[in-house]
């Protein structure tokens, strides 16, 4: 549903409604009483209640989750509004049981229903959000997937795994495994929606060991983890971007510093390299990031803050609350 359709579709719900409700409140009084019944003030207050409940304490209550207090709030209204109604614009002087059961449903009715619309549309902004992160993140799977089973990567990967077997045959078994737990993190496991900190720690773990050894002697790599717990969840090959950025574009006989915090579940990453920038256009640098922060804002919305500066070094700083 596209944003115009979707505000068209909410304003027809709107005035179908109100016509329907006034029309169904008029045929239900007589001629005489409709006269002494002032109805059209008291729609006036419940559009002004409805909108005040829609704009501002279901969206407060809701990301609050007090939803306890939002019911209280909610019946205490419509309590006030039918009392309201009897005895300041009908006056009809009845008991306070006659005027809730006889009004009560014409301040429910409408409180009800714009919630549940409310909901509704939410609900619905919500799928749209899930089907998007789910689009985002099957595409960037793909791009990081290509990149992986590059030919000339795995060319790369297997000459290091080569060398290493004639020179250090001892530690090649290791080499092997490390690279089939990637090339298994990037098939199965980035399929899901989060998965254990540790996994994804021990893929980048596994990442820079490969770029230690295939860059030795060209680039000097400071990799730096003090992290509380590895319980936490995290969305998939979400900080490899960042690394992998700066592995790209890194000039030679280079540093490279990599510092990765998790306490408290605040987890906060620094990356740092050297780069060329009249080499390097800022394309090359913003298309994988760019990706990047859309699946932040997607699935970690206002619980992450994302920095880029290229003042003198390359400098990436992601700060993040885990789930």
């Amino acid at each position: 549903m596209t944003l115009i359709n979707k505000y068209i579709s909410q304003v027809l719900v709107h005035i179908l409604f109100w016509m329907l409700f006034v029309f169904v409140s008029l045929f239900l009084f007589s001629d005489f009483y409709w006269k002494e019944n002032p109805f059209l003030q008291y729609v006036s207050l419940l559009v002004v209640i409805v909108y005040l409940n829609n704009f501002f304490l279901l969206p407060f209550f809701v990301k609050k989750k007090m939803y306890a207090l939002y019911v209280f709030v909610f019946a205490a209204i419509s309590f006030c509004a039918t009392q309201l109604y009897c005895y300041a614009f009908a006056q009809c002087g009845c008991s306070l049981i006659k005027c809730l059961s006889d009004y009560l449903w014409q301040s429910l009715v409408p409180l009800i229903f714009f919630s549940f619309v409310w909901i509704l549309y939410r609900f619905i902004d919500k799928q749209e959000e899930v089907e998007t992160v789910k689009k985002e993140h099957a595409e960037m799977e793909l791009k990081f997937l290509k990149s992986q089973i590059n030919p000339h990567v795995l060319f790369n990967n297997l000459n290091t795994i080569y060398s290493y077997s004639l020179e250090k045959p001892k530690e090649t078994p290791e080499l092997i495994l490390m690279l089939s737990d990637n090339l298994k993190h990037v098939l199965y496991d980035s399929n899901e929606a989060t998965i254990s900190l540790e996994k994804e720690i021990h893929f980048i773990d596994n990442y820079i060991k490969f770029q230690k050894i295939r860059t030795e002697g060209v680039k000097q790599i400071f990799y730096k983890k003090n992290i509380d717990s590895f319980q936490y969840q995290i969305a998939p090959l979400l900080l490899i971007t960042i690394i992998e950025n700066a592995f790209k574009h890194s000039t030679l006989n280079s540093d490279i510093l990599l510092d990765i915090e998790v306490e408290n579940g605040r987890l906060n990453l620094t990356c740092e390299n050297d780069f060329d920038a009249e080499k390097v256009s800022d394309t090359d640098f913003k298309i994988g990031l760019q990706n990047l922060e859309k699946r932040l804002e997607l699935i970690y919305k206002d619980t992450y803050k994302f920095n880029i500066d290229k003042s003198d070094k390359f400098k990436v700083t992601l700060k993040l609350k885990l789930q």
